[in-house]
C-alpha cells in the first residue's frame, strides 16, 4: 500500500493578511508535518477505492468534503485517530487527534513560503506549472524545484484546499484553497493568493495536501479559531459597495 510522505517543519511564525479588512497580523506556529508532495491520483484511489489510478499528478476535482473524508480514511488505514468528525455536511476537527487533516491556511502559507518573504520561493517558471507552460491538466509531481522545506508543488499544478473559512460574512461556509493552478495567469499565481469555494463543489485543478498535528485547545490552533470564524460572520460598520453580507 502507497504510504504518504510528509516533512516534519519547526515551529515559526508567519504573517498573512486580510485584503477585504486591511488587515496584517502575525500568526505563531507550533511544530507540524506536512505532505511533501500534493495527494496523487495513485495514492487518492488506493485509500478511497473505486477506479485503480496509476497516475502520479496530483487528484483533482474532489471537493473539500471529499477532503477530508479522505482525511479519516487515511487515519483509519494507518490505524491513527481521524481528525475529523463528519456529521453529513457538518464537520468538526478534534485539534487533539493524532490522524491526517487538511493544513490551515496559515500553515499552508508557512510552508509554501519556507522563509522567503515574496510572492514566489522562486522563479515561477522554475517552481510552478502555470498557463505559461500551455498544459491542459495537472503534471506529474516533483518535476519543478521544490522550495526551502524540500516541499514541491505548493505553487501551481492545482489548487489545495485548506480548513478555513474563506470569509464567513461574504461567502458563508466557503473553504479555502491556496497555491494556484495549472490553468492559471503566472501573475496570479503567489503565495499569498487566497481562492475558495463551497464545501460540496469540486474543481477540475484544485486537490489537496496532507498535514498532520496534534493541538491542546480544541477551539482553536495554527491561526485557526471557532470564535474568530463566528466573529468574521458578523458585520459591522459600512459595506463595501454591491456587497450582500451572509444572512445570520
Amino acid at each position: 500500500m502507497p504510504q504518504f510522505e510528509l516533512r516534519a517543519l519547526p515551529a515559526g511564525n508567519v504573517d498573512l493578511h486580510d485584503a477585504r479588512r486591511k488587515r496584517r497580523w502575525t500568526v505563531p506556529l507550533e511544530a507540524f508535518e506536512i505532505g511533501i508532495f500534493p495527494v496523487t491520483a495513485a495514492l487518492y484511489s488506493s485509500v478511497m477505492g473505486g477506479e485503480a489510478l496509476e497516475a502520479q499528478s496530483p487528484i483533482a476535482d474532489v471537493s473539500w468534503l471529499d477532503a477530508v473524508t479522505f482525511c479519516n480514511a487515511t487515519s483509519l488505514r494507518e490505524g491513527l485517530e481521524p481528525a475529523y468528525s463528519i456529521n453529513d455536511d457538518a464537520v468538526t476537527w478534534c485539534t487533539g487527534a493524532s490522524g491526517y487533516r487538511l493544513p490551515t491556511e496559515a500553515e499552508w502559507e508557512y510552508a509554501c513560503r519556507a522563509g522567503t518573504a515574496g510572492p514566489h520561493y522562486g522563479p515561477l517558471d522554475a517552481v510552478a506549472w502555470t498557463a505559461g507552460d500551455q498544459v491542459e491538466h495537472p503534471q506529474d509531481v516533483g518535476l519543478k524545484q521544490a522550495n526551502g522545506f524540500g516541499l514541491y508543488d505548493t505553487l501551481g499544478n492545482v489548487w489545495e484546499w485548506c480548513w478555513d473559512l474563506l470569509d464567513p460574512a461574504r461567502y458563508g461556509d466557503y473553504r479555502v484553497f491556496r497555491g494556484g493552478g495549472f490553468a492559471d495567469e503566472p501573475w496570479s499565481v503567489r503565495a499569498s493568493t487566497r481562492r475558495g469555494g463551497a464545501p460540496g463543489m469540486s474543481h477540475p485543478d484544485v486537490g489537496l495536501r496532507l498535514a498532520r498535528g496534534t493541538f491542546n485547545d480544541a477551539q482553536a490552533a495554527q491561526g485557526w479559531s471557532a470564535a474568530a470564524d463566528s466573529e468574521r460572520g458578523r458585520i459591522t460598520g459600512a459595506l463595501p459597495s454591491g456587497w450582500t453580507p451572509r444572512q445570520i
